[in-house]
């Protein structure tokens, strides 16, 4: 006796379908763990009988937070085109915000870090790694994100290995209070944005400042003088977790420069602040024990984890901005 496909069984199978690719979801949507730079930095040139010079251990940093991208649970899913990450979008957004970190670190190094002087002949594995992160975070085919990242990753392991290698004096990392102190002013306007974009999940009005200290500057088209920032309800989600990804890869950032810039931060007596700031980040990493973003009132009785955001990465970038006064000073 044949068995036909009932309306009923269709849609059993059909609720079955959806209740699996929702727990493949929640497996993929868990985030990395955090890592140790200086631990991970010293177990690797272990493995690989290499030595711990300047720059091995925010080398290290870079490439794991990269490689977490690609390697965690789920892997890469911002370019996926079948379900359920095609459905997702926390996850895409925490990817892009570690993402964006990652271009800039790696920009910083190519262009600053990795060079004596502005003369200098740029590094010839950062020349290749840097443009490969600038790839498309959504291509997926021809070449797909994951193949150019994975191929930075690779250079960028180069690089590291011309670091140690003492007989490779073309591969080089300048720990000096200069180059930090130009890449930290780019993570101040990250975080700026960040948390402006964060704060505006209540609506705020804004005075536009943007000509603000300079009577003769100008600008391409005119705007009010009173802005209404909002931000809309199906953007507020994918903001925090954008935010949430980028602070998670600063903080293991900055543990490095913890340890390849100590002499400069010893002899600026800076070591305390960029301390309070890995402080701060840290703070942004705390479990999320709610099923979804909340959007109270800033003095409501819902909670709103915008705000909460905003604060810890707004305190990080006010640290952040002393940090880079006192790398300034003589």
């Amino acid at each position: 006796m044949k068995k036909y496909i009932t309306p009923k069984r269709l849609l059993g199978a059909t609720a079955l379908l959806i209740f699996l690719l929702w727990i493949v979801s929640i497996f993929w949507s868990v985030e990395p763990d955090r890592f140790e730079p200086r631990e991970l930095a010293q177990q690797q040139a272990l493995e690989k009988n290499e030595k711990v010079v300047a720059g091995y251990t925010m080398t290290t940093s870079l490439i794991a937070v990269a490689e977490a991208l690609l390697n965690k649970s789920g892997g890469y899913l911002s370019n996926d085109v079948i379900p359920p990450s095609v459905m997702m979008d926390n996850m895409p957004s925490w990817e892009f915000g570690a993402l964006e970190m990652t271009r800039d670190l790696a920009l910083a190094m190519r262009k600053d870090f990795s060079r004596s002087q502005s003369q200098s002949v740029e590094n010839a594995y950062l020349t290749k790694a840097q443009p490969q992160f600038n790839n498309d975070s959504l291509s997926w085919i021809l070449p797909s994100a994951e193949s150019k990242y994975q191929e930075g990753i690779d250079n960028l392991y180069f690089y590291r290995t011309s670091l140690a290698d003492v007989s490779l004096q073309q591969g080089q990392f300048y720990a000096r209070a200069d180059n930090l102190r130009d890449w930290l002013k780019q993570m101040e306007k990250r975080l700026g944005s960040l948390s402006q974009r964060l704060s505006a999940s209540v609506g705020q009005d804004r005075i536009d400042t943007n000509l603000v200290g300079d009577a003769e500057a100008s600008q391409s088209t005119p705007t009010a003088h009173k802005l209404v920032d909002k931000t809309s309800w199906w953007r507020l989600d994918n903001n925090f977790y954008e935010a949430r990804g980028a602070s998670w890869a600063l903080l293991h950032f900055l543990k490095a420069v913890e340890v390849d810039f100590a002499d400069v931060l010893e002899k600026k007596n800076a070591k305390v602040s960029l301390q309070q700031i890995i402080r701060e980040l840290e703070a942004t990493q705390e479990s999320i024990w709610s099923p979804v973003i909340l959007n109270g009132s800033g003095f409501g009785m819902l909670a709103n984890h915008s705000l909460v955001m905003a604060n810890y990465i707004s305190r990080a970038n006010a640290a952040l901005i002393e940090l880079s006064e006192l790398l300034n000073q003589g």
